[in-house]
């Protein structure tokens, strides 16, 4: 365990104190490639989100700023996201035109109730929340994010307006609409697809997606390519993001609750595994609920500026660290360098082609099809694939929204049923008397008329009727018979009412076939539970030992006296 860094009164700069003054240099550097690569990646998102390219720069700006001085994690960088846009465009779409004044303040305003949600959660300190979302379902969630947002790319790479909703219908429709294609458009998006894939190849560490939209660019401007039938971003305003309220409609507040909700949920789980991954890695610690903060406050500062939902990302975090930053001193390098083309350099981006922003984001969502992590749960839980593959689904077919849901859903799925399934083992001793786990139905014994028995969860209502079967099954099966049953509980860090009232019947049944039960390795917490139940009563104190060990000693003991009266 690392020794935590010395707060401040306030949680302030936590991600960037100490600072070494010798890595400065490369924290300036780190922020700079940030720069480079995060600008057309935010203005990528845009089009995910259904926004002005504008308001991609300002998700970078003010709220990558806040995160970077109120935040616990020294690497973690809050931006524009994939997967929060994609679930905002599909909530807002219905109740606005993409783009529109009102669509903006209804993503202000959706930005707004996801930062409260996340200010809410860190005054009930519910950053463990975060543990709820399984790695499983999490892959499965942005490989659905991944096709979404790549078959929704594909009409406008080909120079044609996307038509329909839904990955099948896009894709349907863009198969049928092939007349319609712009042929300069096809080579615009082309020649940006081969400079990133073939560039990123050969020399991964320069910013070719920046690259290939200044290269876009500059050819739109000296080749007046929207002459020629390729549509571009016109006119982008300029100058700093003002504050002010976003006003809606009172009857869109309860329509935008529930979506806030759920974006919430994906800002939680993918900030705090981001910020915890790579707290591993350089073995430092962050407080999940001082990040709530930074993302909360970010979130609020994005929906009072014109811009939309902010997250933490992983990639953006992975381009800092492959840069050598290490800590939020680069995030800030990389605000003010926002904070300059802001002020000076909008104008140029007018001239960029839409297809540029819409090859970008078709590769991010290709990107986001993790199938290397679908391999690796084929080969390793076979079953916990099919939940990936239907929360992927979900996304595809259903929409993102629901897709969070069923994510959710499958997460409490798979804990609950490794609990209502535990791996419970009878114990052996080996040959170099270490205790080995052998299956139940073995029979095995630790000693002739002594069965080890394990119980590998806390024991609760949907599980409880286990142990009473588990132990009817020991019983039946024993060679010799049984005269004790010991229960090793140190897995066991609980047990509610019904689980009580199991073990109680339990306990009886064995009494009356003449068996002890005995009990070893309970923690102290559940130990008082027992003792209030009144079980402590019905097993008997004289029958609760430290460990297992002690319990093979105390049998062997207490037969010894019966093998001597056969003798005599």
């Amino acid at each position: 365990m690392t020794a935590r860094r010395r707060r401040l009164p306030v949680a302030l700069f936590e991600g960037i104190l100490p600072v070494d003054k010798g890595g400065v240099s490369q924290e300036v550097i780190a922020g700079i490639t940030l720069a480079a690569l995060a600008i057309p990646e935010v203005m990528g998102y845009t089009k995910i989100a259904g926004m002005p390219v504008i308001t991609g720069l300002y998700t970078i700006l003010i709220p990558l700023a806040l995160f970077a001085i109120l935040g616990s994690s020294r690497h973690l960088v809050v931006g524009a996201d994939s997967a929060t846009a994609a679930i905002m465009f599909a909530a807002l779409t219905p109740l606005a035109t993409a783009g529109s004044p009102q669509y903006v303040a209804l993503a202000g305003m959706l930005a707004l109730f996801s930062g409260a949600f996340l200010l809410l959660a860190r005054v009930l300190r519910l950053g463990f929340l975060a543990d709820f979302l399984s790695r499983t379902v999490l892959i499965g969630f942005l490989t659905g994010v991944g096709i979404q947002v790549a078959c929704g790319q594909l009409a406008g790479m080909f120079g044609y307006a996307r038509v329909g909703r839904g990955p099948a219908l896009q894709i349907y429709n863009w198969a049928k609409d092939l007349g319609k294609t712009s042929l300069t458009t096809l080579a615009v998006s082309a020649a940006v697809l081969l400079v990133i894939i073939l560039g990123d190849r050969l020399f991964k560490r320069v910013p070719w997606a920046l690259v290939a939209v200044v290269g876009a660019m500059v050819a739109s401007a000296a080749l007046d390519l929207s002459a020629h039938g390729v549509s571009t971003l016109g006119t982008i305003s300029g100058g700093l993001p003002h504050f002010a309220w976003p006003g809606i409609a009172a009857v869109d507040y309860a329509k935008i609750a529930g979506t806030a909700v759920s974006i919430f949920v994906v800002i939680l789980a993918q900030s705090a595994a981001t910020s915890r991954a790579y707290a591993a890695k350089f073995n430092e610690d962050f407080d999940e609920n001082t990040d709530l903060v930074g993302l909360s406050l970010a979130n609020i500062a994005g929906g009072l500026t014109g811009t939309f939902v902010v997250n933490g990302s992983p990639t953006k975090t992975a381009m800092v660290d492959s840069a050598g930053g290490r800590s939020q001193l680069a995030q800030l390098t990389t605000a003010a360098i926002v904070l300059i083309v802001l002020l000076f350099f909008t104008k140029p981006l007018g001239y960029v082609p839409e297809a540029v922003l819409a090859a970008v984001v078709f590769l991010i969502g290709v990107k986001l099809v993790d199938a290397t992590g679908m391999r690796k749960v084929l080969h390793s839980r076979r079953l916990e694939l099919v939940v990936a593959a239907i929360t992927a689904a979900a996304v595809v077919f259903v929409g993102v929204e629901q897709g969070v849901i069923v994510a959710i859903v499958l997460s409490v799925v798979i804990h609950l049923r490794h609990s209502y399934l535990p791996s419970n083992k009878l114990l052996v001793q080996g040959p170099t008397g270490r205790w080995l786990g052998k299956p139940l139905t073995s029979g095995a014994q630790a000693a002739p008329g002594l069965a080890m028995y394990r119980f590998g969860a806390s024991l609760y209502y949907a599980n409880a009727g286990r142990l009473v079967e588990d132990t009817r099954a020991i019983r039946k099966n024993a060679q010799p018979p049984l005269e004790w049953l010991c229960l090793v509980a140190e897995a066991v860090i609980d047990v509610d009412y019904t689980g009580s009232a199991m073990l109680r019947a339990g306990v009886e049944r064995l009494h009356r076939h003449g068996i002890t039960l005995v009990v070893c390795e309970v923690p102290d917490e559940v130990k008082a539970e027992l003792d209030k139940d009144g079980l402590t009563e019905l097993i008997g104190a004289g029958n609760f030992y430290g460990d297992i060990n002690n319990v093979l000693e105390a049998y062997l003991h207490r037969s010894l006296p019966c093998a001597d009266d056969l003798t005599q």
